[in-house]
C-alpha cells in the first residue's frame, strides 16, 4: 500500500560561497544534499568591499586599480549564479531550485540571518597548510558557536600524497 507522495521540505539548505576552492566544496556538498532531500538551495554571499582584502567574488566586482565598481552586488550575483549553474550541471541529477542572496556585512551575520528559516547550514573551511587544517576560519567558528540549527563545514580539499 501506498500513501500519498512526499510533500517537498519547505526550509531550505543554505550554503555560504564567496567564490573560493573551499566555498566551491562547501557548494557541492549543498547541491548534493538538497538533491536527496528534495529541497531548495539558498546560496549566500557575504561582501566587505575594501581594497587590501578581495577575495573570490569580490574580485570580479572591482576595476584594475581597486577601485569599486557601482554595480558589485549584480555583478556578485551573477557570478555567483554562473558558478552554482556549473556545478549543479557537473553533479547531474535532478534540478535544485537555488535561491542568491548576496549582501553587503559580516560573513557570519549574514549567513544567520539567511539561516533563520532553513534546515541546514553549510560553510567551507578555510584552513591552509598541516596546522589550518586542524582549524576551522573564523566565519565557520562563529556560525557552528552561533547557529541555531545544524552545520555541517565542509573541509578544504587538499592532495594527501603532499601530506
Amino acid at each position: 500500500m501506498t500513501g500519498p507522495p512526499a510533500s517537498r521540505p519547505v526550509h531550505p539548505i543554505v550554503v555560504g560561497t564567496d567564490g573560493s576552492a573551499p566555498a566551491r566544496q562547501a557548494v557541492i556538498f549543498a547541491l548534493r544534499e538538497a538533491q536527496l532531500r528534495g529541497t531548495g538551495l539558498r546560496a549566500v554571499c557575504a561582501y566587505e568591499y575594501t581594497p587590501t582584502q578581495q577575495s573570490g567574488f569580490e574580485r570580479t566586482a572591482t576595476t584594475g586599480t581597486g577601485d569599486r565598481i557601482p554595480q558589485q552586488r549584480d555583478l556578485v550575483t551573477q557570478s555567483m549564479l554562473d558558478s552554482i549553474e556549473e556545478l549543479q550541471q557537473q553533479l547531474g541529477g535532478p534540478s535544485v531550485e537555488v535561491e542568491i542572496v548576496c549582501e553587503r556585512g559580516r560573513p557570519a551575520q549574514v549567513l544567520l540571518e539567511a539561516s533563520r528559516d532553513a534546515c541546514l547550514l553549510v560553510v567551507g573551511s578555510r584552513g591552509s597548510g598541516a596546522w589550518g587544517r586542524l582549524t576551522l576560519g573564523s566565519t565557520s567558528t562563529e556560525v557552528v558557536h552561533h547557529a541555531r540549527l545544524p552545520v555541517v563545514v565542509v573541509p578544504a580539499e587538499h592532495d594527501t600524497a603532499a601530506s
